[in-house]
């Protein structure tokens, strides 16, 4: 029996698996100090709601399809904002809603892109320019707590419409995913690409200075969003080639990017729901993890019994009362030493008859090899 994991699906263990669950932890606070409340939806849907109304975009083409026993078609979701036409009925505005989980797409690998990922969204229906600077707020402040530094670039699809309106092109949908590529293709290659619609010039407008575009009355947008990020001490600049590929974008758009990977790692922007303006984001754990620096530092500590059983028992009840992670190992102390630097653990409490005569635990570091005889209220003071 083959065992090995499907191609572009991944287990997670150890120490990765610890900063994965920090992560979303962070992120997971910081979305409800923001005043989202969470929301949970089926990994699988029927194929037309997932398909929605975006069905010749890119991400949609590669949704993972199944039937079940009754032959229906399904599909399983590649994305969580399609499922708001459910979540957001008759809620009061603005519903400001958040959610995370396993996304799926049947695409080629590449990067940090696996073919399944945990994905954090955030949306508020209901949403005005206001709304959209503390979204970005909220990004950075996540970016912040990850020890990322990342820029935030922000444009408006109504603005790239303009343009592309006086370049007079017609297949402005087909133009906008070409020049979506700019930080996947070469300059020349993306201008090879605009010549069949005939909008290559559109690449040397891109190149002005933003004073330039003062003349669209689309970019009243992007000033009114600088205002309001500049009140939440957001710095963003204007990037005038920022397309972000899905149809549904109507407004100010965003993405944020660092030198660590090539690959954007918030991207999010505005839409119309049910008539109601709209802004979201979404932002996988994965990228997360690749550009984030924060250490993995809060270990359990391990409590070895030597021959001592009731005591440690007693011992880990009343550290986890204190809320003190511990785990308890039966057994020798070599045999109880391997198994703690085998599992990184930073520090071991043995209880043995010494300690249990004295009532005072022996807390070694298994860092500094440092010794220290404490009593169960020095050690949970010490271990806090």
């Amino acid at each position: 029996m083959n065992n090995e994991t499907v191609k572009g699906f991944q287990d997670f263990s150890g120490e990765e698996a610890c900063k994965r669950v920090k992560i979303k932890k962070i992120v997971e606070d910081t979305f409800q100090l923001y005043g989202f409340e969470p929301a949970e939806t089926p990994i699988i849907e029927q194929e037309e709601f997932v398909k929605g109304d975006n069905s010749s975009d890119e991400a949609v083409s590669d949704i993972f399809k199944l039937k079940d026993r009754g032959e229906r078609n399904l599909a399983l979701r590649y994305e969580f904002t399609f499922q708001l036409k459910r979540l957001a009925r008759n809620k009061k505005l603005p519903y400001k809603r958040y959610q995370i989980g396993p996304v799926f797409r049947d695409e080629p690998i590449s990067g940090n892109r696996m073919r399944q990922f945990i994905s954090c969204d955030g949306d508020v229906i209901g949403a005005d320019i206001k709304d959209q600077a503390e979204v970005l707020s909220m990004t950075k402040e996540i970016l912040d707590k990850l020890k990322v530094n990342g820029e935030i670039y922000v444009n408006n699809r109504k603005l790239l419409n303009e343009i592309l309106d006086e370049q007079k092109v017609l297949d402005k949908n087909s133009v906008i995913r070409e020049i979506d590529k700019l930080d996947k293709l070469s300059e020349s290659e993306v201008k090879t690409n605009l010549k069949k619609y005939k909008a290559e010039g559109i690449i040397s407008i891109f190149k002005k200075p933003e004073i330039y575009f003062k003349k669209y009355s689309s970019y009243k947008e992007i000033v009114e969003l600088k205002k309001y990020c500049k009140y939440f001490g957001v710095n963003v600049k204007f990037l005038p080639s920022l397309a972000r590929g899905l149809g549904y974008y109507d407004g100010n758009i965003f993405e944020i990017k660092t030198k660590k990977i090539k690959e954007t790692i918030f991207g999010g922007g505005a839409y119309t729901f049910n008539d109601f303006p709209s802004f979201g984001f979404g932002v996988s754990i994965e990228r997360l993890v690749a550009v984030s620096t924060i250490e993995i530092n809060d270990f359990p500590v391990l409590v070895i019994s030597i021959e001592k059983d009731k005591e440690a028992v007693e011992l880990i009840k009343a550290l986890r009362e204190k809320k003190i992670a511990c785990s308890l190992f039966y057994g020798k102390p070599g045999k109880g030493l391997e198994y703690a630097n085998s599992k990184n653990f930073e520090k071991v409490i043995f209880v043995g008859e010494k300690e249990t005569k004295l009532k005072k635990f022996t807390l070694k570091d298994l860092k500094s090899g440092k010794e220290d005889k404490l009593n169960l209220k020095e050690l949970a003071k010490k271990l806090v």
